[in-house]
């Protein structure tokens, strides 16, 4: 049997933006216990006032993630991972999806992660390999949709 080593990405962090990716780690390694309608509705109520994340930032908190945490490196560890991701990206004020799905084709498999700029964001299988059961999309702007929260 050998051992899986999660890959990490070698990422400089200043102090105050590990501080923050940890508090996200932590605060999503106890939101990840949760039913996952909790969830929604959580992460529904925090995304309020949040605009849309672009994909280099939401790529940028999931690297920051990733660097501090094996667990959230790890293949199994979407669900921590995607939240973690998310909750750093509202702490900078953006919110990118954080969805929930499938995979397409056999064997059966859950999986978590975020979108942003309507594309998975660093995940290694193609966004054809999964089929969405629910979504927490970011809040809708522009103009008429100011204060609209929800989406």
């Amino acid at each position: 049997m050998s051992a899986v080593v999660p890959h990490r990405v070698r990422v400089r962090l200043s102090p105050w933006r590990r501080l923050l990716t940890l508090l996200a780690v932590a605060a999503a390694k106890r939101l990840a216990r949760k039913p996952p309608a909790r969830i929604r509705v959580v992460l529904a109520r925090l995304r309020k006032g949040a605009r849309p994340a672009t994909y280099a930032e939401a790529q940028a908190a999931r690297e920051a993630v990733v660097a501090v945490s094996l667990r959230c490196a790890a293949p199994e560890g979407c669900v921590p991972r995607s939240l973690a991701t998310v909750l750093l990206c509202r702490a900078g004020g953006t919110w990118p999806a954080w969805t929930v799905g499938v995979r397409a084709r056999p064997p059966f498999g859950a999986h978590a992660w975020v979108e942003a700029e309507g594309r998975m964001v660093e995940e290694e299988a193609d966004s054809s390999y999964f089929r969405t059961l629910f979504s927490v999309p970011a809040p809708k702007t522009g103009p008429g949709t100011a204060g609209a929260g929800s989406g």
